[in-house]
């Protein structure tokens, strides 16, 4: 991969973040999370009704790393709230199970747990992969 490669999808990556509130880089969609990690971690957003965007990492590998590069963090998925790195799907889990999420994300706590997606009030803006 050319370094003008590298840098066109890290800078596309940074605007996706800084363009949407609630970001999440997972594998899949949030209709059909490709891993259990992912699936969970929608399902925690979707339980709280939080609108959030979602980037399939999958059909291209430049994408996962270089989002790990931008985000110093290995694994997917990868939540993002107002430019910040919220962290991946354990400490995602965990911060639902507190109510921390919530408050974070300015959202209502609810009893559901986040193991497996629910539908929420509004579907989350799938944006399109141009990364």
């Amino acid at each position: 991969m050319s370094e003008q490669q590298e840098n066109q999808i890290r800078e596309a990556i940074t605007r996706a973040i800084a363009e949407n509130e609630v970001i999440l880089f997972m594998k899949g969609t949030p209709e059909a999370p490709a891993c259990g990690f992912s699936a969970r971690t929608v399902g925690a957003l979707q339980s709280l009704g939080v609108p959030f965007a979602a980037v399939d990492v999958l059909p291209d590998p430049r994408i996962r790393q270089e989002l790990s590069a931008l985000s110093q963090w290995p694994t997917i998925p990868q939540l993002f709230a107002r430019g910040e790195l919220i962290g991946g799907c354990d400490i995602v889990t965990e911060m639902y199970e507190t109510g921390e999420l919530a408050e974070v994300l300015g959202a209502r706590a609810t009893p559901e747990s986040p193991t497996s997606p629910t539908v929420a009030a509004g579907a989350p803006l799938q944006i399109e992969n141009r990364l």
